[in-house]
């Protein structure tokens, strides 16, 4: 039974994330391709907010993950509690630093600061909640508000927008209050399913744990956050202050259709974070090993499916749109970071396994290298090639690869384990091969022919064969309850 409650909340926070990427994916072929300048704009402010969440959270979130098994019940309330008061505090004098540098600060960009902090706000209760339902295994509601709501609200502002209801700054204040209606909603779901312990008093939490301990995982968890915001975050940021917001726009509509392949990782690494956690507590490396391997090889099927679709298909999907010319520009982005994005999930949860174990100081010093590294990288493209955007691209996954391999390396050394075997050589080469042979295969004038044949006959080899010769664990599991 512990097994299946874990399956059944990554079915379902993989359910809900493809229903709001499916909806992502519409308003980027057809919606926002109508006003890249406000899809940059918006995605502007986004960076900025997604860089100051990590400093109101300041850990928080992580320690709730970390320290959580080996709490008594009413401690466990008073971590979670204690995340809250943490988060008001630190924004309240953030606040208070962003109103004082408003009559010191000349850069022509700050005044964004004032939509993004209202929205970092918001984004730092949502990571606290949504790591609390994720230890009372209550995520799929959390899950469906996340990632829904915003996906119904962007394109119905960008409508708004485009049919003159609303102008640009309206459009960017009702963006932040679409996600201030998200943790209304988080928040009375929480109060429905969890009652916390009356009371401040976090005596008897520190008396379990000691505060050197809780404030120096958190400080290491908070930097390891902020260098991955400063690195995964940092394009967005960047493309405005050289090129434009309209190339951000273009930028932004291929990160958003590379990034779905990303769903099933980030539903896997949330449900199975706190099962990592109790493997490391009780150094059941063995079992860590085997359920590294299990993960790394579906989340590489998975990815290499949907991958290799894009790679056989996307030219001819967007020839059937009628935002064609609008969208050609971001092919290449979307072929380089959804390479980007198969790699780091056929690696597995590498930074789950560091972050709970003894050697969680790792991840702040490789993820703050990565940010370094994706930074100058960035620079170099934007100011001494003429690439553009597809600089930053290649920005992107050199300083990706490069991280992960980092990650595999220092794993091996510690653990002994990694997440490849026979088998997971097997499906790549199969994946590989029928990927050779679809791609090899003449193009049709006809364009839904073409995908019919590529994509379609290409997705159906590699999930058959895969199963044929019992390489996922999870896909035989799934087809033998059909």
């Amino acid at each position: 039974m512990k097994e299946i409650r874990p399956r059944q909340q990554a079915f379902w926070y993989t359910l809900i994330n493809y229903f709001g990427v499916a909806i992502g994916i519409i308003s980027s072929l057809f919606i926002y391709p109508l006003d890249k300048e406000f899809l940059g704009l918006v995605r502007y402010v986004d960076s900025i907010a997604q860089i100051l969440f990590p400093l109101m959270v300041f850990g928080g979130a992580q320690a709730l993950i970390h320290f959580y098994p080996n709490l008594n019940e009413e401690n466990k309330s008073y971590l979670f509690k204690y995340g809250i008061i943490t988060i008001l505090a630190i924004s309240f004098v953030l606040f208070l630093v962003l109103l004082l540098g408003n009559y010191v600060v000349t850069w022509e960009n700050y005044k964004y600061l004032f939509y993004a902090f209202p929205l970092g706000f918001v984004l730092a209760f949502v990571e606290l909640f949504k790591r609390q339902a994720t230890n009372i295994e209550k995520l799929e509601i959390p899950t469906l508000y996340e990632k829904i709501i915003p996906k119904i609200m962007l394109p119905s502002i960008f409508g708004l927008l485009i049919f003159g209801y609303l102008n640009v700054i309206n459009a960017l204040w009702t963006f932040v209050g679409s996600y201030f209606l998200l943790l209304l909603l988080l928040v009375l779901y929480m109060l429905k399913h969890y009652k916390a312990i009356k009371g401040f008093n976090f005596r008897s939490l520190f008396s379990q744990i000691s505060r050197k301990e809780y404030y120096s995982y958190s400080l290491f968890s908070f930097l390891g956050s902020f260098g991955s915001l400063l690195a995964f975050r940092i394009d967005a940021f960047m493309i405005p202050e050289f090129l434009s917001f309209e190339a951000n726009g273009t930028f932004n509509i291929g990160v958003a259709l590379a990034s779905s392949l990303a769903i099933p990782a980030t539903g896997i690494f949330l449900v199975y974070a706190p099962k990592i956690s109790d493997y490391i507590k009780s150094k059941n490396i063995s079992e860590l090993g085997v359920k590294y391997k299990e993960i790394a090889r579906l989340l590489f099927f998975v990815g290499a499916v949907l991958y290799t679709s894009v790679l056989l298909g996307i030219d001819s999907l967007f020839q059937l749109l009628p935002t064609y010319d609008k969208l050609v520009d971001t092919i290449p982005i979307i072929v380089l970071l959804g390479a980007n994005v198969l790699f780091n999930m056929a690696t597995g949860f590498n930074s789950e396994i560091i972050s709970y174990s003894k050697y969680y100081r790792f991840n702040v010093v490789s993820v703050l290298i990565l940010a370094l590294t994706n930074i100058l990288l960035n620079l170099y493209f934007l100011t001494q090639t003429n690439l553009g955007i597809i600089g930053v691209a290649y920005a992107s996954i050199i300083a990706m690869v490069s991280f992960n391999c980092f990650k595999l390396v220092f794993i091996y050394r510690k653990f002994g384990i990694l997440p490849f075997d026979k088998n997971y050589l097997k499906l790549v080469l199969l994946v590989v091969l029928s990927f050779m042979v679809f791609y090899s295969l003449p193009e049709f004038s006809n364009n839904i022919l073409n995908l019919l044949v590529k994509v379609g006959l290409n997705a159906i080899v590699v999930v058959v064969l895969t199963h044929k010769f019992q390489l996922i664990k999870d896909l035989n599991i799934w087809l033998k309850m059909k």
